[in-house]
């Protein structure tokens, strides 16, 4: 409870325009005051055995919102994929929402959402099962006149200048038919003969020798987040979001979440979880989601001791 009320405490000197220095800033608003805070103080508690952890970076307060927000009812328009904009190689499912590519070999075969945004910030959830993949096994964003379909076994989604794409079995991010590195971005390390490898490397490796990171296996579940006013694309795998992938996206036209693959029988689902207009977050939403941090995980056992309304309590509780 200590804690609850020192948190509130410093959330009413913010509202105030004080700073944790005590020196008043009479010239930024109190919800930009309060989202800095947030975004100081909260950080994820993760668990330490994910080969994601150490490569997590800080979420803005925005992206926290709206994460923590409960996700929009399946059936939205931003989760059905185009039976337009599709190869011929794919079959969709009845509610547009799943595709599976069929077993034709020697074809790279793409498709794009049937609705693309161009302004706000926007997250999807891409379900694609490791034993599904392949090679070129491709998940981005795409503009309108992206291919959908070629000869051979290509990557696809970022195969030109008005794709962007991460190919989940290399780790590495393609533009304009350009590798621009890997992602999330590693380094040459050096093992040491005691040193234990890493439970996910499937790459054998001598002790004693400096030796790339193997690429990371991506999990069935990959959060897709599109920052349309900052030209940002990143992702958050595992519960640990990467950074940003690419950067310098076009403002103002439609982008669409987009896929390629040429893996016989791969079935890839899409779901518009949430999104939010370029305005900053709402003061309310930014108060519920520092109570529910200091609260923790265990908060319904918690969460009478807190001297608020009952109504409050109740939709602490019920949002996601």
């Amino acid at each position: 409870m200590d804690t609850i009320r020192g948190c509130l405490n410093g959330r009413n000197r913010l509202l105030c325009g004080q700073t944790e220095d005590g020196i008043t800033d009479q010239f930024i608003p109190m919800g930009l005051s309060l989202s800095r805070w947030l975004q100081s103080r909260t950080k994820a508690h993760v668990p330490s055995l994910s080969a994601f952890n150490s490569l997590a970076v800080p979420m803005s307060s925005r992206l926290n919102v709206i994460l923590n927000d409960s996700p929009v009812p399946p059936g939205h328009s931003c989760s059905r994929w185009s039976s337009v904009h599709c190869s011929p190689h794919f079959l969709l499912s009845a509610d547009r929402e799943e595709v599976m590519r069929l077993p034709v070999e020697l074809s790279s075969d793409g498709v794009r959402a049937e609705k693309g945004l161009k302004d706000g910030l926007h997250v999807w959830e891409v379900t694609w099962k490791p034993n599904q993949r392949g090679s070129h096994a491709v998940l981005g964003l795409s503009r309108q006149s992206c291919p959908l379909q070629a000869s051979g076994y290509n990557v696809l989604v970022g195969a030109d200048s008005q794709s962007w794409g991460w190919e989940l079995q290399s780790n590495h991010l393609w533009h304009d038919g350009q590798s621009q590195g890997t992602y999330p971005e590693k380094s040459w390390r050096y093992y040491s003969k005691a040193e234990a490898f890493p439970p996910w490397s499937s790459q054998l490796v001598t002790p004693g020798r400096e030796v790339p990171d193997v690429p990371l296996t991506i999990p069935e579940h990959i959060l897709m987040v599109l920052d349309a006013d900052a030209g940002t694309i990143g992702f958050i795998v595992d519960g640990h979001f990467l950074g940003v992938a690419f950067k310098d996206l076009p403002r103002g036209v439609e982008l669409f979440p987009a896929v390629s693959s040429v893996r016989g029988g791969a079935c890839i689902r899409l779901r518009y979880l949430n999104g939010a207009i370029s305005e900053p977050p709402a003061l309310m939403a930014l108060c519920i989601l520092l109570i529910r941090h200091r609260v923790g995980l265990q908060r319904k056992n918690h969460m009478d001791k807190l001297c608020l309304p009952p109504a409050l309590q109740h939709y602490l509780l019920s949002s996601h």
